[in-house]
């Protein structure tokens, strides 16, 4: 599927579109890295045909540094790596977007961003918290609350998600913002688990919306 800016402007994925314009930076694009769940910016770099074809290939994100005038594995030293999730190319074929998984900061100044901490959407958060649910469904690690709520099985799941339905309902009439936005948080999370156990992820829930939407 493509992604348009308007009727004249199409960018799209590397596999529908897969001549980037090297020429106008004169070998050299600029690559707009994204964390793959939350939508937060990570970083810029810049990327060759050498560059894009290794990032390809190892399913790390790789660039040109242009202040080594090598490729560049990003982690390579320090292990900070980005899992390539995605790779998008803008309208006019010079600009690339790589949607990655970050592991660790991304910035050598220890921060999650190169452009500091909590730039994330704050509902970009959601895609995290779906990750490590879906990671607790996996592995069921000892001592986690969540681990207690698979172990218990899908009507126990149930239970909890109309248990916390009634609360967050009971606070909307009854309580203020804070309590009531606590309910939520917790319908919210133990809608997640429900979900996970059933081998569905949030993001059905928010394509089935944006669906709606649309």
């Amino acid at each position: 599927m493509s992604v348009a800016s308007d009727d004249k402007c199409r960018g799209g994925t590397m596999s529908e579109m897969t001549t980037p314009d090297f020429a106008k930076g004169n070998g050299l694009l600029p690559a707009i890295v994204q964390h793959a769940r939350t939508g937060e910016v990570l970083m810029l770099g810049y990327m060759d045909e050498a560059a894009l074809a290794k990032t390809r290939e190892l399913g790390l994100v790789t660039f040109f540094s242009r202040s080594k005038q090598r490729l560049w594995t990003k982690g390579e030293t320090s292990g900070d790596t980005l899992t390539l999730v995605d790779l998008r190319i803008d309208c006019d074929a010079d600009t690339l977007l790589v949607q990655a998984i970050p592991a660790g900061p991304t910035c050598h100044t220890g921060t999650t961003s190169c452009f500091g901490n909590d730039v994330a959407p704050s509902l970009g958060f959601l895609g995290e918290l779906d990750a490590l649910v879906a990671s607790r469904h996996a592995e069921r690690p000892e001592g986690s609350y969540t681990t207690t709520l698979f172990e218990g099985g899908i009507r126990r799941m149930a239970q909890k998600v109309g248990e916390e339905g009634v609360e967050t309902a009971l606070a909307a009439v009854a309580e203020d913002d804070d309590a009531l936005i606590g309910e939520a948080a917790d319908l919210v999370f133990h809608l997640m688990v429900v979900l996970r156990a059933r081998g569905i992820g949030f993001d059905a829930v928010a394509a089935r919306l944006a669906a709606r939407h649309r």
